[in-house]
């Protein structure tokens, strides 16, 4: 202890002086304090995970956060005070508090300064939150000159790093709006404030502003990179599990099939195209008219036999995601119920002029009702995943006053942001305590703080079909997930395409370039999804095979599948070590500062640099190498070493790849689904150049009791110098698991394991019976 408090002493260069009265009081994991008439708690959740709690002195404040479920561990900071400031000290982090102006930091335990807040830097400003006292609330905050910082969640911006931006962080379509940002130094800030919020950021401060609020409500999380801030908001906000394997490949969707024949021929074409295919979404209106919106049952004249449908598609080897929507039609039972009640938000919501209202989904009563409904007319014919619509939720003719709306928690101004988490969350318990025989699956358009415990892939809304939003979408789904919500995709093509319907659709020339471009982005996302209005995307709409738009179509889909083994791996380690899928090259190379506002290329996974090509006509592609790693170029296997830009050609069947050297990829067969065919022949491609490791994940595809250790873990780990691949023990069990298997190897040069098709030549095969194998190359 002695050694400890010294070491905090010499680190800080605090001494002790003469005793001093403290205007402080320790309390279990933390402080209190008055200051200048503000109360100030700072309470350690975990060595790195600090919340920092303001209010007006002598008030009351009682708050149950609706994004953060950790509860503060057992911890004891140390405590030294010198003149007017407090220090607290965890073996991460060390948090200072003057006690004159109220202003707290923030460093490490170099003392390296990694954030502050203002001197006087906290507001409240007295307001009505309809008859209720309340305050807008205000936190304003310095960072340092060239300082990038990412986050806010999903923002249409065009921006990677968010420096300079002023945003009103509202949930709409197309705007996810989540109140944190992380740091390339390493830190995270999440301003713990549903209510509408203005991001402010200039050379004179960085700061939250919050329209409703009873107090000034953050958490400081260390994690010394990007990664690591990503891990301490999951262990925040919780955990993303895995989703069901065939999620991870290709769906298809349409705004809309107008019967179960319409919707089950689209798997039939497939299916004898032999084009991969495991997803299928039912979009709206299949409860017939508008006045009978989201009635969670099926028009008997378009959808006679709905679960004869379901079984259809599941005969074909597919699943069906069915969409359901936060607001009632006046006709449906639900409405009439949850109006007696007095559980729906009265304002107008889509469809304009329907009579259609949103449920209150801050009451745990209306999710109980929503379900039952739910599972009743839809989940009980077996459906396999749900296309939670307009989550935001869609706000018609907005008046200031539906704010003044009560909800269960408070007004909706209050908790407006939060209504995606709640909604979803609804859904995600329900089914969780309905069975366990299927996860949990949901594409949702909206998304708050804690969404990635629900089971949720959030869409980017209904993005317009130009080359200008696809090129926005890259920063936009990096942003996202460095918000800590791993799970993001977008319409392929984007939703409104109705420009091009005139010179063809489908077969106009320019919709299919744009088209296929935007497939070849998708290939590198959570989910690869097809969907939009005015032009049907289904493949064969694009020509026949033979042609380059459906050739080059068909290629992607299956590098997408052939790719399995890597994301589902990949995606396991989201779900167990809180890792991430898309990531922003900041995150994996912060130490070259070239890349901390790149925001048109991204690591898939950590092996896979993705360049997606974002303009019309394309001939080449500059794309970045980043430094402190060697690349090997996906379609040649030519090698460059990183901190360099290179000039790419691309041709429409091909966009920018590298994989990093030192990378281990297992490369899965051919199929037209998912669990067509197990992995007892994988290839595997070693990227020489590094030593590499990977572990292969495998499960039984589907249900929960991968959480309970029913799952397989093959590690591999490549010996560069030795040029020796060894392949460890598996670890774990699961029923069905292959007991006997081949290993295809490949060590990539520009002759071998390039390209989308299997290697024709491999190094060597070795048979595998889960013992540990060493081989030499």
């Amino acid at each position: 202890m002695i050694n400890r408090i010294v070491s905090l002493a010499c680190c800080l260069f605090i001494f002790w002086g003469e005793a001093q009265s403290q205007a402080f009081k320790e309390k279990d994991n933390g402080i209190e304090a008055a200051v200048k008439g503000v109360q100030v708690e700072i309470t350690f959740f975990s060595p790195a995970i600090v919340r920092v709690l303001k209010f007006p002195a002598g008030a009351a404040v009682t708050k149950k956060s609706l994004s953060v479920i950790k509860m503060p561990e057992s911890i004891r900071p140390a405590v030294l005070q010198k003149g007017d400031t407090l220090f607290l000290r965890t073996d991460s982090v060390v948090v200072s508090l003057v006690l004159g102006t109220g202003r707290i930091s923030f460093s490490n335990t170099l003392g390296e300064k990694l954030f502050s807040e203002k001197d006087d830097g906290v507001q409240f400003t007295p307001v009505k939150d309809v008859n209720k006292p309340a305050f807008i609330v205000r936190q304003a905050f310095v960072l340092d000159n060239d300082e990038a910082i990412y986050g806010l969640g999903q923002q249409q911006n065009g921006k990677m790093s968010q420096r300079g931006q002023r945003v009103y962080l509202r949930q709409d379509n197309m705007k996810v709006c989540i109140p944190f940002f992380q740091s390339v130094k390493g830190y995270g800030v999440f301003w713990d404030n549903y209510s509408p919020t203005t991001f402010t950021d200039n050379l004179q401060e960085t700061s939250f502003d919050s329209e409703v609020g009873d107090c000034a409500d953050y958490y400081f999380l260390y994690g010394a990179n990007a990664q690591g801030v990503v891990a301490q908001m999951r262990a925040l906000t919780g955990q993303a599990p895995l989703m069901p394997l065939w999620v991870y490949g290709f769906n298809q969707s349409r705004e809309r099939y107008k019967t179960q024949y319409e919707l089950v021929d689209v798997v039939k074409q497939y299916r004898s195209l032999k084009v991969p295919l495991d997803g299928i979404v039912q979009d709206w209106q299949y409860w017939g008219r508008d006045s009978n919106w989201n009635a969670m049952s099926f028009d008997p004249h378009t959808f006679p036999d709905p679960k004869g449908m379901v079984d259809s598609v599941h005969q074909l080897h597919a699943h069906l995601f069915i969409v359901a929507w936060p607001g009632f039609g006046p006709l449906t039972k639900q409405y009439e119920e949850l109006k007696q009640k007095n559980m729906l938000i009265h304002f107008e919501t889509w469809p304009p002029a329907s009579g259609t209202t949103p449920y209150d989904v801050y009451n745990p009563q209306a999710r109980d009702i929503y379900w039952r409904y739910l599972n009743k007319g839809i989940f009980s014919l077996n459906t396999d995943a749900w296309w939670l619509d307009s989550s935001e939720p869609d706000h018609v003719n907005l008046k200031e006053r539906d704010f003044d709306q009560p909800t269960y928690l408070g007004s909706f101004r209050s908790v407006r942001n939060a209504f995606p988490l709640q909604h979803v969350g609804g859904v995600y318990d329900h089914q969780r305590q309905t069975t366990d025989k299927k996860r949990v699956s949901i594409l949702t358009r909206s998304a708050f703080a804690g969404q990635q415990r629900y089971g949720a892939n959030t869409w980017s809304g209904d993005v317009g079909s130009n080359w200008e939003m696809l090129t926005k979408q890259i920063p936009a789904a990096l942003n996202f997930s460095l918000c800590g919500i791993p799970y993001w995709n977008a319409d392929i093509g984007g939703f409104f395409a109705g420009s091009f319907v005139k010179g063809g659709g489908a077969r106009n020339p320019a919709f299919q370039e744009l088209y296929t471009r935007w497939m070849q982005f998708a290939t590198f996302t959570p989910m690869m999804r097809s969907h939009g209005t005015d032009i049907p995307r289904e493949i064969y709409q694009f020509g026949n095979r033979g042609e380059w738009p459906f050739d080059v179509q068909e290629k992607y889909i299956n590098l997408r599948y052939q790719l399995l083994p890597y994301l589902y791996s990949t995606a396991w380690g989201v779900t167990s070590k809180a890792g991430s899928i898309m990531r922003s090259l900041a995150m994996d190379f912060a130490s070259d500062k070239k890349v901390w506002d790149i925001g048109n290329e991204y690591m898939f996974g950590q092996s896979f640099l993705v360049a997606p090509v974002t303009a019309s006509h394309a001939e080449n592609r500059s794309v970045y190498l980043p430094a402190g790693a060697s690349w090997h170029n996906f379609w040649d296997g030519g090698l460059i070493a990183g901190g360099v830009w290179t000039e790419q050609a691309t041709p429409i069947d091909r966009i920018p790849l590298f994989v990093k050297a030192g990378s281990i990829i297992p490369w899965g067969p051919k199929v037209q689904y998912a669990a067509e065919k197990k992995w007892d022949n994988l290839e595997l491609r070693i990227y020489p150049g590094a030593d590499a490791s990977f572990t292969l994940y495998e499960d039984e595809g589907d249900g929960y009791d991968y959480e309970k250790g029913s799952y397989s873990e093959i590690r591999f780990q490549w010996n560069d110098q030795a040029k020796t691949l060894s392949i460890d023990d598996v670890k774990g069990s699961f029923p069905g698991m292959l007991k006997d298997r081949k290993f295809n190897i490949v060590v990539v040069d520009a002759h071998h394991g390039v390209g989308v098709e299997p290697s024709g030549k491999f190094n060597t095969t070795v048979r595998y019976k889960g013992k540990k194998l060493t081989v030499r190359l």
